[in-house]
């Protein structure tokens, strides 16, 4: 039976602190302790007194969560996975955004799928991670892992070229506007957006997808999740960027960079009854007629 939870959220709108303020009022009816991660928000008040131990930094906690609530879009999952990846506590997500394959808990389930965490009906999914290993903390230190996807992208509006070594072996030089290297999460993610293959969450390969390659016959390629890409990039401006999930970063054409994958892997939590295969139907509207 789930005792401790710990709720992570950043978005300042009536719709976030509403998601929080059902699940401080479900979690208390159980008896879950809750962590709240620092914020503004007043909430109410259950039995008469705060519910909740606010934090800022889960280390700090006398006694560390059993689970980790995202309240948000995949983006505020996106940053709460940096801050639990090196606990190894699971995460999930309430999905108080958009598309939400990451935040995949809707809104109008809360009190159903609680009472499926506090009964332990969840499976946990070990999800891939990115990691830039050159430059070197090259964002804040530990920071240069990701979940969803590595780009290498344009500064500016010409074209950029990007030479690309799979393990020491030359792949290809790409003309294009930038390249996406993705995880299996992040395949629903910008790589979806740019034609590349989906993958369940499981799947431990990497993905590189073009983002509008100047020649066609380029398409994006699925390899060994235990690759390291090398990556040497050039152009007529003086410097590319380089993202790493939501952050991003200049860097001059004479730093190449290394991208494999990370030793970490993160626990995300599939409900029981809710699967990859459903989301990404819903999400997706397969099946559906929009003549109806």
């Amino acid at each position: 039976m789930l005792k401790r939870v710990a709720i992570y959220f950043k978005e300042n709108k009536p719709r976030t602190a509403e998601g929080v303020s059902r699940l401080i009022r479900e979690f208390c009816k159980r008896g879950i302790r809750i962590y709240l991660h620092h914020n503004g928000f007043a909430f109410d008040s259950c039995g008469g007194k705060e519910p909740f131990e606010r934090f800022t930094d889960l280390g700090g906690l006398k006694e560390l969560p059993e689970l980790v609530l995202s309240v948000g879009g995949d983006g505020t999952f996106l940053e709460t996975m940096l801050k639990v990846r090196d606990f190894g506590i699971p995460i999930a997500g309430l999905n108080t955004g958009r598309m939400g394959f990451l935040a995949n808990i809707p809104e109008d389930e809360i009190e159903h799928s609680i009472d499926l965490l506090h009964r332990g009906e969840y499976q946990v999914v070990e999800r891939s991670l990115l990691e830039i290993r050159k430059p070197a903390d090259i964002f804040d230190p530990g920071d240069s892992t990701a979940l969803n996807e590595v780009t290498i992208q344009k500064a500016d509006a010409s074209m950029i070229t990007i030479h690309v070594h799979v393990d020491d072996t030359y792949l290809n030089t790409y003309w294009a506007d930038g390249l996406i290297v993705s995880t299996a999460t992040g395949s629903t993610a910008y790589n979806l957006s740019v034609g590349g293959p989906i993958l369940s969450p499981e799947d431990e390969s990497l993905i590189i997808s073009p983002i509008s390659p100047h020649n066609l016959t380029i398409r994006p390629i699925v390899i060994s999740g235990e690759s390291k890409l090398r990556m040497i990039v050039e152009g007529r401006s003086n410097e590319y960027v380089a993202t790493c999930d939501f952050r991003s970063k200049k860097l001059p054409f004479t730093e190449e960079i290394i991208i494999s994958r990370s030793a970490e892997k993160l626990k995300t939590v599939m409900l029981k009854g809710l699967d990859f295969y459903s989301t990404l139907r819903n999400r997706l509207m397969w099946g559906a007629d929009r003549r109806n």
